[in-house]
């Protein structure tokens, strides 16, 4: 990593996305060609590496704050870091909805009960004891989070967890591979449950 791109890192943790970008562009194409060997035959018609290096790209712009070592070599192991996590927790959802029942789409009849239903899947509770303040404080509080969410990964939450779509439906909408509606779901999923841990005083386990 040469001075300037020191210096881009430096901004970067600081929070300038915009430094960010060019980093990104120089260093995650080596990260990609790790990705490659990585993804079994078995997952080759869902997943791609650049699937994977999307997902990674922003989970980098939500975390970058988290790097400490600002050399050359720690900023490539952080990205690669980031793009096997995302990858191992992929193939690890889908082999859990392998085992599970087909997917159905789950609408319901009242909008925020789809709230609800998003909040158990993120294996949380509302602490409030009345059933409908618990709805409708879950409602209010998880849309917030969710608004505070990457564009991508809010679209795949409202299509899905929101609007009930399947994960087929929701990426022929998105134009975009089922893996990689696997993939931002499942970040997007990791990223509101980040975000409820500043919210203790309203959910619980």
């Amino acid at each position: 990593m040469t001075r300037p791109d020191t210096e881009l890192l430096e901004r970067a943790v600081a929070g300038d996305a915009v430094a960010l970008r060019p980093l990104l562009e120089r260093y995650g194409p080596p990260v990609r060609e790790t990705i490659r060997g990585k993804i079994g035959r078995r997952w080759q018609a869902l997943l791609d590496e650049d699937d994977v290096m999307q997902v990674t790209y922003l989970e980098a712009f939500l975390h970058i704050e988290q790097l400490v070592a600002r050399d050359p070599a720690s900023f490539t192991v952080w990205l690669a870091r980031i793009a096997d996590n995302v990858l191992r927790d992929t193939i690890k959802e889908l082999e859990r909805q392998k085992r599970a029942p087909p997917a159905r789409p789950t609408r319901t009849p009242d909008a925020n009960d789809s709230y609800v239903a998003l909040l158990a899947t993120l294996g949380r509770t509302s602490s409030t004891p009345s059933r409908h303040a618990a709805r409708d404080e879950a409602a209010g509080i998880l849309d917030g989070m969710i608004r505070k969410l990457p564009p991508d990964y809010q679209a795949v939450v409202q299509l899905v967890d929101l609007e009930g779509q399947t994960l087929v439906a929701a990426a022929t909408s998105l134009g975009r591979s089922v893996g990689a509606v696997h993939m931002l779901r499942l970040r997007a999923h990791h990223r509101l449950r980040e975000l409820m841990g500043s919210e203790s005083k309203y959910f619980s386990d």
